[in-house]
């Protein structure tokens, strides 16, 4: 059952459930308060300073868009955790982000292509309320009376933007549009986007269409949810975080490289697409190291044909 509310003239369809439903789904919200060890460094002098003399790198071109076969699923990565799904007929964006500062934070990295050179979006997902994952102007530029997809009691951050309809899961709800299914996960992260509205959801998507299934875990730590997103779902492409795993708190909120790999080989999926790295230097990790730790890790579990390292911008078929 969903209960069907007006803003503004966009219809938000919102989760009956309660939150307590949410919570015994399996999610996990991280502590607020920071580890013993975060004061010994500081992240203005070390890694916000240097970050504003670096130059962005990267460019942006004309992308070439596959034509599909029957069967087929196109990627593109724009960079940090953004991408563009597209099956035969439909485009899906998740967490757009073209923005080149985040508040205070520089972006490094360029998407790739230019928002304009999208083709026509018919759906857009959004995995939680972090200023990184929802932003809010290119929301607004992507929105052309279509859908838009988020967790639990996010919508009222997007209902004015120009999407025809707000539909807000809870875990494990899904939602339908045409041949595209759409499937709230559960993680281990938190939603507010200040620090006092932490009732906001978060979550990862299961995308499936004409066959095929993608994963899309936004952000999380390593949490043994990933065994059961698994046995519920043959995840053909797993879109998995490797970066921002040394947070200025010392909070445990994302995953590192090691334990992308074991995500991944828990989740059973086909090929992983490691993202959230290399575009936004949120944390005190290099830039460059997330990938050489994947690549070695998945060098030790055997694993190295099955990880699919994309540049931004750059479609590829699955």
């Amino acid at each position: 059952m969903r209960k069907l509310f007006r803003k503004k003239g966009t219809k938000i369809e919102k989760s009956a459930n309660g939150h307590k439903t949410h919570a015994e789904a399996g999610a996990r919200k991280v502590g607020i308060k920071p580890d013993g060890e975060w004061r010994k460094r500081n992240f203005i002098t070390s890694v916000w300073i240097p970050s504003l003399f670096k130059a962005r790198v990267g460019s942006e071109g004309k992308p070439l868009f596959p034509v599909l076969d029957t069967g087929q699923v196109g990627v593109t990565w724009i960079g940090h955790a953004s991408f563009l799904l597209q099956f035969p007929g439909r485009n899906v964006l998740i967490d757009p982000n073209w923005a080149k500062w985040l508040k205070v934070i520089k972006r490094l990295k360029r998407p790739g292509l230019e928002i304009h050179d999208l083709p026509n979006i018919d759906l857009v997902l959004v995995t939680h309320a972090h200023f990184d994952h929802l932003d809010r102007r290119t929301l607004r530029r992507v929105a052309a009376d279509q859908p838009i997809v988020v967790p639990f009691e996010v919508g009222n951050l997007v209902h004015d933007l120009g999407f025809r309809s707000v539909h807000e899961l809870g875990y494990w709800e899904n939602y339908t549009q045409g041949p595209v299914r759409v499937t709230l996960t559960p993680c281990h992260h938190w939603g507010a986007r200040v620090l006092h509205d932490h009732h906001r959801g978060f979550g990862g998507f299961i995308i499936e269409c004409a066959g095929r299934t993608i994963y899309h875990c936004g952000d999380t730590a390593y949490f043994p949810g990933f065994r059961e997103i698994g046995k519920r779902f043959d995840v053909d492409v797993a879109l998995l975080p490797i970066g921002a795993y040394d947070p200025p708190s010392g909070r445990e909120v994302h995953m590192n490289p090691e334990q992308a790999v074991v995500a991944f080989q828990e989740l059973g999926a086909k090929t992983m697409v490691p993202m959230h790295y290399g575009t936004f230097r949120l944390s005190y990790e290099p830039m460059d190291e997330p990938l050489r730790r994947l690549r070695a890790s998945a060098r030790k579990h055997g694993i190295t044909d099955r990880i699919a390292v994309m540049h931004e911008g750059k479609p590829a078929v699955f």
